[in-house]
């Protein structure tokens, strides 16, 4: 079974002191340090758990410079067997235009599952896997919590609200967006990263792939990114049940609050 998997760096910010970028749409990312987005990471351990019990190829995809092919490398010392870098430039990229130039590259490949991870952990937005499938004309399920192919079908389950789970089965060719915890990534050595250098890695400018302007145009814009006010801490109110009942009270309505 043929499977592609899309992966994306991000910047690791948590304990990071962040600086809003001089534009006011970002953040300063020259200090930061870059890693897989985690639920990629899941999604590529799952191409790799399906071609280890069903056969096939694991082929992973980024858009990105050059420092991007750390988390591509990343992948290869996983198990995937080849990576595929397009170079977008200095193009503005969004979900639709990241759709777009994915969905030009995926579609002259052979595959049965294209794998991408629910959202991704520098804009939180969960479109692009969706949006793919749709340009590729393909089936999909999104946050998804298990796969077993079962030859022209794979029976998934599905994240719901509440604790529920959905258990139903997907024509293949599909796509599907993987949650995290759906299974355990294997850890990557740093010699594995430099064996993995041996894999195949192609780098495609996105000049290269033929698309129209109006398909490497942004639908969405970011106008003006900060970061949270400052608070007071806390408070902690004391006392027998009554008397926080009546202080809870007179704060609500201090606030303005009806009740």
């Amino acid at each position: 079974m043929d499977v592609i998997v899309c992966v994306k760096q991000v910047p690791e910010v948590i304990d990071a002191d962040l600086k809003i970028s001089r534009e006011g749409t970002g953040i300063e990312k020259e200090d930061l340090v870059m890693h897989i987005n985690d639920w990629d990471n899941y999604a590529v351990e799952e191409a790799v758990c399906i071609k280890e019990t069903q056969g096939g190829t694991v082929t992973a995809i980024t858009i990105g410079d050059d420092e991007s092919e750390d988390v591509l490398r990343r992948a290869l010392a996983m198990g995937a067997d080849k990576a595929i870098r397009i170079d977008p430039g200095e193009r503005e990229l969004d979900g639709f235009v990241i759709s777009k130039i994915l969905a030009k590259v995926i579609k002259d490949l052979e595959y049965h599952l294209v794998l991408t991870g629910v959202q991704a952990d520098d804009d939180n937005s969960g479109m692009v896997g969706i949006m793919l499938a749709e340009t590729l004309g393909l089936s999909h399920a999104a946050v998804v919590t298990g796969v077993e192919p079962e030859g022209d079908l794979a029976r998934i389950r599905v994240e719901l609200e509440g604790g529920m789970d959905e258990v139903s089965r997907i024509q293949l060719p599909s796509l599907l967006t993987i949650q995290t915890g759906i299974n355990e990534p294997r850890y990557v050595s740093i010699m594995g990263i430099r064996k993995a250098g041996k894999k195949e890695l192609t780098v495609i400018p996105v000049a290269n792939l033929g698309l129209s302007e109006d398909d490497l145009t942004p639908r969405t814009r970011i106008e003006e990114v900060f970061l949270p006010p400052e608070t007071t801490g806390a408070e902690m109110i004391e006392g027998d049940a009554a008397s926080v009942a009546a202080e809870l009270i007179k704060i609500i309505k201090e606030k303005g609050v009806s009740i």
